[in-house]
């Protein structure tokens, strides 16, 4: 009780140091998709920005739940522009996802995220100037469903794809950072037109719903963990890190607090344009084990 009455006291005081803004920035279908912006107390000197994305299997989550307010303070304390959006949750009002349909429907669900992403960061790059953000130091993150979205925004716009098509005319973020995210595409598509962005990689290596190499469905396709997309990197010499947190699950997803310095680390030294390209294994993390770690794909949809 008093670990968890110490966090939301702590919680409310990082969110009172740092200001906040809510804008719209698009509509779709019937429902205003909205932006919370946060102007942190010491910022940076280069404007950098982070957007993030928040998870929750497609079917739920918010921009400004206890979880994303949590890393989105975390990073506004490292000096970076935060921004969370909202995204249209394609899978939200089915009651339960029916297996066969899954991947129709997944990659519909994937489809409108990376569109009202997209969407956002067309916003940020037009209202650059009163929000003080270098949009040449735009870094993508997120978290699960919210990494899958960011890793296939970036996809998207490397092989001039439709889901992307409202990013401006040559935006290319300065980083992306995945945690526990995949790219849904077939195998024979699993490459890029042009390079990607520097990407660092969070992911465990015992993933089941984002699983860490792949989950094959119907329609030809697959999700593609980060073991799988950073061998394409590898093998073209893209620029990027790996980090494989081994015998954890999807709790990787919700680990950005734990996990601040990396990727602190790694956006300094992209910015500084040092980055190279890293492979680690980390082992004894403190990063706790949750009720997610043991659940793959099938399941999570199943338990909805």
């Amino acid at each position: 009780m008093k670990k968890s009455l110490l966090l939301s006291v702590t919680l409310l005081l990082s969110v009172c140091l740092h200001a906040q803004q809510t804008f719209t920035f698009c509509q779709r279908d019937t429902m205003e998709l909205k932006l919370d912006v946060y102007h942190p107390a010491n910022p940076r000197a280069d404007h950098a920005c982070v957007l993030y994305v928040f998870g929750g299997g497609f079917i739920s989550g918010a921009r400004n739940n206890e979880h994303m307010v949590n890393c989105c303070t975390s990073l506004a304390d490292r000096g970076f522009i935060v921004v969370a959006i909202d995204y249209r949750l394609y899978l939200k009002h089915a009651k339960k996802v029916p297996l066969l349909k899954m991947h129709t429907l997944f990659d519909t669900a994937i489809r409108y995220a990376v569109e009202d992403c997209s969407e956002a960061i067309a916003w940020l790059c037009n209202h650059a100037d009163e929000l003080g953000i270098d949009t040449s130091r735009i870094i993508l993150s997120g978290s699960s469903a919210g990494a899958i979205t960011v890793l296939q925004t970036d996809y998207c716009r490397c092989n001039s794809l439709p889901p992307a098509a409202a990013l401006p005319a040559g935006f290319r973020p300065a980083a992306v950072v995945p945690y526990a995210g995949g790219l849904y595409c077939s195998a024979c598509q699993l490459k890029y037109a042009v390079p990607p962005a520097p990407t660092c990689f969070f992911h465990g290596t015992a993933d089941r719903i984002v699983n860490y190499n792949s989950f094959r469905g119907s329609l030809g396709k697959a999700l593609f963990g980060a073991n799988r997309v950073a061998r394409v990197f590898k093998r073209n010499d893209y620029s990027h890190w790996i980090l494989r947190y081994e015998d954890h699950g999807h709790e990787i997803a919700a680990a950005l607090p734990q996990t601040i310095d990396g990727f602190c680390a790694f956006v300094n030294a992209t910015l500084a344009g040092r980055v190279m390209n890293y492979d680690a294994t980390c082992t004894d993390t403190g990063i706790k084990l949750t009720k997610w770690s043991k659940l793959n794909l099938l399941q999570l949809y199943r338990a909805h």
